[in-house]
């Protein structure tokens, strides 16, 4: 079976590291044009050569800031003015941001939610025309297994993804009469950039390898997951195949989490 997206434009936010960047680069090997936004120019730049060797679509970056909606419609605009439309948008950009909550002051909530739920608000509200107009989309909220079980000291993570799913569910039944499908991927245990920076932090003792295997020793599958497999789930949902697929939050997490 191979998955294809020949055609297709999709935006990904955070798309410089990553889930974000392994998500570009499966795109763009599977034939679509990739617009990565993400907010570090020198970054993104590094990103988008990477993303480009293999791809069969075409892949530019644009440095943007979603948590700020005056960056979020001119990073749009430019995406359509190069590609012509948007197809996919994958609401990947946030933090892993955890602590006790009588901590969170107003403006640590307000910047949580205008990253990682806002941020997803207003691009769908500018995809959204041409997708129900084309009859086509597909919209995926990257989100985290918090959101469906939420941990002490989770928010405001948990909060703000607990949100992003009642916002990808609505916007399922509001799509589906057109063709749009969108859905939700749960981040659990996932090898990315946040946990080389903890091993830099933590694990001066140990070798990233042992790092990761210690962290995975409690997933039921006995390992962490790769950024690859993320990304293949992403590319089949976007899909043709994925086209009996929507309102579904699907635990990308080795079944740790002990919600369906």
């Amino acid at each position: 079976m191979e998955v294809r997206l020949d055609g297709r434009t999709a935006i990904i936010t955070g798309a410089s590291k990553g889930l974000g960047f392994a998500m570009a680069k499966e795109f763009a090997a599977s034939g679509a044009n990739v617009a990565m936004l993400a907010r570090t120019k020198p970054d993104l730049d590094t990103a988008v050569a990477g993303v480009s060797e293999g791809a069969s679509g075409q892949v530019a970056g644009f440095a943007c800031d979603v948590s700020k909606a005056d960056e979020v419609k001119a990073a749009f605009d430019a995406v359509v003015k190069r590609f012509g439309q948007v197809d996919i948008l994958i609401n990947n950009a946030g933090t892993s941001r955890a602590m006790p909550s009588t901590e969170i002051t107003d403006e640590i909530w307000q910047e949580d939610l205008d990253l990682k739920l806002f941020a997803a608000i207003r691009l769908t509200r500018l995809v959204w025309p041409g997708m129900k107009e084309r009859k086509w989309g597909r919209i995926i909220n990257v989100l985290n297994s918090g959101a469906k079980a939420p941990r002490a000291n989770g928010a405001p993570t948990a909060v703000s993804r607990a949100a992003g799913m009642a916002f990808m569910k609505v916007l399922s039944n509001e799509g589906a009469p057109h063709g749009i499908l969108v859905n939700g991927m749960l981040v659990g245990l996932i090898d990315s950039d946040q946990h080389v920076r903890r091993h830099a932090r933590e694990g001066s003792n140990v070798s990233y390898d042992e790092f990761k295997a210690k962290m995975g020793a409690n997933v039921p599958l006995g390992r962490i997951g790769k950024a690859e497999e993320f990304a293949a789930m992403a590319c089949l949902l976007c899909s043709e195949l994925g086209g009996f697929t929507t309102g579904t939050a699907i635990n990308m997490d080795g079944g740790a989490t002990p919600v369906v």
